[in-house]
């Protein structure tokens, strides 16, 4: 018999509705909310800042810097600044305000971009946004688990906040983020805008900015060729938002959050079978999208509206390429059920490989191809499994291939054991372990997906909020360099208790459990990926022309330029070649029509 653990009806209902809601107030993480950041803990606040003239001070800086808050940034104005972008791409400038003493009431406004032929793009595509500091730790060498102790406080600079008007503090700096959402349909060509620095509605400082609209179209994100897979936490949107799990206004909250997804190209929904796969690794505990019953006559049903209401939810935003169903292998093999001859929730443990593991999940995985088969959904599901050890995966994927081989078989591998599991329709392989390229060609000719993952325990690249900016941008390039298809992540939206004020969580790298704030907020770390996928996609539009114009020259300079970026470790050059890299292809995208 299976070890058991019972829990009364109330707190089953409550674990499959309620979320882990804990008081939280609507209006702490709505729209236009005003906040107090953290208090700087480093000695940046001994800064001198004798030297700063009176009055607010802004100047274009470079994106791939984060600038402390409580530092003099001792640098020279830049009043102009320029970027390149194709036709349907967005793009981002950064400006930095400082001020020696307070002042209040501080906007940054765009207006509409014009051309040197008359052509214009409105205003709207142009957004400013402050950033916002939240606390982070100071980098630490080796980064991955570790004490509490051994984490140091620091400020970075990361959440792109939606206020109209900031309250300049003294001695203080603030980032700007500038973003440019080019029209697909916009001409060709040099347009320019001023953005304008005002106090209590008088401008301070105008700065001048340059967008080179070039000849060539980026596809809409749907059609972008990075698979993106960064993984979904629908409990915390429940939880921040103060709202009923799985209820209509949970389904409205999840929307702005789950659009900025499906706008950096995500091709993968992230469902659940059982009880939450990752044994609560996170703040909030996953809920759960299926719930099992066994009869009193031993017969089993499943409820699958939640699943399908969520992922049709999904697929409406765009995001319709891949389900991926975790997890055949939960983390501590735990599965839970309503029993009802005993009416209670009926908790257990089926290891892989033993009775018990079968006679739970056979009659399940059954039925649950008999339901994605009825939704049209096949095709598309995988049954899906992270980081685990091979004992575990033999058993799970010979079930799978002997019960339902209809279903695709996604995992996550950490173990250096991918070749063992060849015919997995989507793999991910942890960066930094050894992979043959000559396999990516061969799942790929397939129709398979092989991409890479990074981690808690990885120092480079990697996202968290304490990581160099140019790093999330790196990603996408990186994928290029080795071959792979795309990226995954965990995880996109795990909020941690305070995510607008402090991104700490237990043992793991500050920011390693999300990269976008609540209610639709970005991050300099989004924006930066974005970029590194736009540009995984210029750059396979680039080649394949350059391969039907027959132009080897060009297109080996791009490869060898490509070739230095495929390195898992940091190395000195790295910025410096990610940015030549760049430079390159807006050169190319310049003289190819």
């Amino acid at each position: 018999m299976p070890k058991t653990t019972i829990y009364s009806t109330i707190a089953f209902a409550c674990l499959l509705f309620c979320g882990n809601n804990q008081g939280f107030s609507q209006g702490r993480y709505a729209v236009g909310t005003t906040f107090t950041e953290m208090a700087d803990p480093s000695r940046d606040t001994l800064s001198d800042w004798s030297n700063v003239k009176p009055g607010v001070h802004a100047s274009f800086v470079s994106i791939d810097k984060r600038f402390p808050k409580s530092l003099n940034p001792n640098i020279a104005i830049q009043p102009n600044n320029r970027v390149d972008a194709w036709k349907g791409e967005q793009v981002s400038a950064q400006i930095l305000l400082w001020t020696s003493s307070a002042a209040s009431d501080v906007v940054v406004s765009t207006g509409d971009l014009k051309s040197t032929t008359g052509k214009s793009i409105s205003a709207e595509a142009v957004q400013a946004r402050f950033v916002r500091y939240v606390m982070t730790d100071e980098f630490a060498e080796g980064c991955g688990y570790r004490k509490p102790e051994d984490f140091k406080a620091a400020l970075s600079a990361d959440m792109l906040d939606d206020l109209k008007s900031y309250n300049l503090e003294a001695k203080r700096v603030r980032p700007v983020w500038i973003t440019v959402k080019v029209p697909a349909g916009a001409a060709a060509g040099q347009y320019k805008t001023v953005i304008a620095v005002k106090q209590k509605g008088k401008v301070i400082q105008n700065l001048d900015l340059t967008v080179n609209v070039q000849d060539q179209v980026l596809p809409p994100a749907s059609q972008w060729s990075f698979h993106l897979d960064q993984w979904q936490h629908p409990s915390s949107v429940a939880r921040v938002n103060n709202v009923k799990m799985w209820s209509d206004e949970h389904f409205e909250a999840l929307k702005p959050t789950m659009k900025q997804l499906a706008a950096a190209g995500q091709k993968v929904i992230t469902a659940t079978l059982n009880k939450d796969a990752w044994n609560v690794q996170t703040y909030d505990p996953y809920a759960d999208m299926i719930t099992w019953k066994k009869a009193k006559d031993g017969s089993w049903s499943y409820n699958y509206a939640v699943f399908d209401r969520w992922v049709q939810f999904m697929m409406d935003l765009g995001i319709n390429k891949q389900i991926n169903c975790y997890s055949l292998l939960p983390w501590n093999n735990e599965v839970h059920y309503f029993d009802e001859a005993k009416n209670e929730l009926v908790n257990v443990v089926a290891k892989p490989g033993t009775p018990v593991f079968e006679e739970l999940w056979t009659p399940f995985l059954k039925d649950f191809s008999k339901h994605v088969s009825a939704k049209g959904w096949l095709k598309i599901t995988n049954i899906a499994m992270d980081e685990r050890a091979q004992e575990q995966m033999d058993p799970a994927v010979e079930l799978l291939e002997r019960v339902v081989p209809e279903f695709g078989i996604a995992f996550a591998d950490n173990h250096k054991s991918y070749k063992r599991y060849q015919k997995s329709t989507d793999i991910s392989v942890a960066v930094g372990d050894p992979f043959d390229q000559n396999d990516l060609i061969e799942r790929r000719k397939k129709g398979y997906i092989t991409t890479f993952y990074v981690c808690c325990s990885d120092e480079f690249p990697n996202q968290f909020t304490f990581s160099d900016p140019a790093e999330s941008t790196y990603m996408g390039w990186y994928a290029l360099a080795a071959g792979f298809d795309g990226a995954l992540r965990w995880a996109f939206n795990s909020w941690v208790a305070n995510p607008l004020q402090d991104s700490r969580f237990r043992t793991w790298p500050a920011g390693d459990t999300y990269i976008v704030y609540p209610q639709g907020r970005s991050s300099i770390r989004y924006e930066r990926m974005l970029e590194g996928i736009q540009d995984f996609t210029k750059v396979n539009i680039l080649k394949e022309k350059l391969e039907k114009s027959n132009d080897q020259t060009n297109l080996a300079k791009l490869n060898a330029k490509i070739a230095k970026l495929k390195k898992s470790r940091r190395y000195a050059a790295w910025n410096d070649d990610l940015n030549d890299a760049k430079a390159f292809v807006t050169e190319l995208s310049n003289k190819i029509k």
